[in-house]
């Protein structure tokens, strides 16, 4: 199918030689380059440079330089440096958003909000991450005489993968943290989604980072992954489950740690009480937010019998009546998907249900028309565990309508699944939809809500049970497990065994009584 590239007059502040100013920091001696396009017309908006695997070791040995310094440097001015990137990333999220549009085609609403989380971060590690570096006394296993002491030291080089759909969220979100803790990072983006962090670095180095610490490397992902992960002393992955199977097993192999946030297959119950607005203009956004393309997206909803008809009518006004084009403005509910060949795989989706039974409701075409990656926000029903889209994440604007008869079926159907990255829950009584969520297998739930409130809770950690992911990011361990723990011990006198002609009978009996001892007196 031959489009013709819509007459769409690209944001101002895109201009070739910032995008090239940009490229010009990914290091790629081959020559060879990626034609990085603007999604929305398929124009050409720079050629990016591809990173060899000798390039990466450059990039990690300059890394692991910077790195040494950068650890040696107090606390307190290394966070000075986020202090003032905060302020600079809040005032250029225009910038960014611009970036992110043009990169991903997704609609202006979701790319501004895709700006705010790094400085979310930052503020957040902010405020905890001196308490949680700070060293840490512990008791000793003899009271008064002993002592332990929880000393956090960087890892090293962090290796970064991050996904398109989430390139500056992820790519310099998920950066922050490993930073704070006195780490460099080396980034790989997506070749598709490179610009945004590529900005976000300079942003940070204008805030003060010291060159070199931060690192952006490119490629396809076999090309450039292995050598990565080889050089990392820890890897921090977004992306698809097989994908992160990959990578799991070789940072096994390399006996580094890693965290994985992988796919998800999400479903969202109503309950029987849940409010109608509310919950439709939820499963809007749950559905076709991003067009699809978040990890923590509803791909299912469960409603019951008594209100199915209701909400499915609704649902389909509401979905029939969104604004689904290229802009670079606040008008559109959706835009694009991130690529041709991303669209083509969500369709095969849709054809793959309707060849096995299911209905379309809504939906379920390309839209040439409107740029060469858009798809219709798209609902179907009679949705099954044969179909693609009935197991397996399709990762765009199509979601599945199911019935269902009482509250176990519905958690049951829920969990039916390999997946459990997010699920969602509404209903007016609360404390019933908390029992619900309960009993939900998902490393998040969000009440009346469908992922904005799980994930931007900042100061808890956000990630995967069962085939979702491994570790998270978020919360205190976001930080920690860019971390090593060492453990400095102190012994003040020379007590642990028998000491002046003691039989070692009756120090055993001693060192017996003083562990009844101390356990009734709570000490250790």
């Amino acid at each position: 199918m031959t489009v013709t590239p819509l007459a769409l007059t690209r944001p101002a502040s895109v201009t070739d030689a910032f995008l090239q100013r940009l490229a010009a920091r990914v290091p790629g001696s081959s020559g060879a380059t990626w034609k990085l396009t603007e999604v929305y017309t398929g124009d050409v908006l720079v050629e990016l440079p591809q990173s060899t695997p000798a390039d990466i070791e450059q990039a990690f040995a300059t890394a692991r330089a910077a790195q040494e310094k950068w650890a040696a440097t107090p606390l307190k001015q290394r966070l000075e440096v986020f202090k003032r990137a905060h302020t600079l990333f809040v005032d250029n999220a225009p910038i960014v958003t611009d970036l992110i549009q043009a990169e991903s085609g997704k609609n202006r609403r979701m790319a501004i909000e895709e700006t705010c989380d790094p400085a979310m971060v930052m503020s957040h590690y902010l405020t905890r991450a001196a308490r949680l570096l700070a060293p840490a006394k512990r008791g000793g296993p003899v009271p008064f005489l002993t002592t332990s002491t929880e000393v956090r030291q960087p890892k090293g080089v962090v290796g970064i993968i991050a996904p398109w759909n989430f390139p500056f969220a992820t790519g310099i979100s998920d950066a922050v943290p490993a930073l704070m803790a006195g780490n460099a990072v080396v980034l790989k983006p997506d070749n598709k989604t490179a610009l945004s962090p590529l900005y976000g670095v300079e942003l940070l180095e204008k805030a003060g980072l010291p060159k070199g610490l931060f690192q952006v490397v490119c490629g396809e992902g076999p090309d450039v992954g292995p050598t990565l992960i080889d050089q990392a002393n820890y890897v921090m992955f977004t992306g698809s489950t097989a994908t992160g199977r990959v990578i799991g097993e070789r940072a096994g192999r390399n006996l580094i740690g890693c965290c994985l946030e992988l796919g998800g297959k999400n479903p969202m119950i109503v309950l029987e009480d849940a409010d109608l607005a509310e919950t439709v203009q939820g499963a809007i956004f749950g559905a076709f937010g991003n067009t699809g393309q978040i990890c923590m997206h509803i791909e299912r909803i469960y409603l019951p019998e008594s209100r199915y008809d209701e909400f499915k009518n609704a649902y389909l006004a509401k979905t029939k009546a969104l604004d689904v084009r290229a802009a670079y403005d606040f008008g559109p509910d959706m835009g694009s998907l991130v690529s041709v060949d991303h669209m083509n795989r969500v369709k095969s989706h849709v054809d793959d249900a309707v060849a096995k039974g299911a209905t379309v409701l809504c939906g379920g075409k390309p839209r040439p028309d409107l740029g060469p990656a858009f798809f219709e926000p798209t609902i179907l029903e009679g949705v099954t565990k044969d179909m693609l889209c009935g197991v397996t994440e399709t990762f765009g604007p199509v979601v599945a309508l199911h019935k269902y008869r009482t509250v176990d079926e519905a958690v049951a159907l829920a969990n039916d699944t390999e997946y459990g990255l997010n699920a969602s829950v509404w209903g007016t009584d609360v404390g019933a939809a908390r029992a619900v969520a309960a009993r939900i297998e998902s490393g998040n739930v969000n009440i009346n809500d469908i992922l904005a409130t799980a994930y931007a809770s900042k100061g808890t950690p956000s990630g995967g049970v069962k085939n979702s992911g491994v570790g998270a990011r978020h919360g205190d361990q976001g930080l920690l497990k860019y971390t090593d723990v060492k453990n400095v011990a102190v012994l003040k006198k020379q007590v642990m065994g028998p000491r002046g002609g003691q039989t070692y009978e009756k120090y055993v009996e001693g060192m017996l009584s003083g562990l009844k001892l101390m356990r009734r007196l709570r000490i250790r």
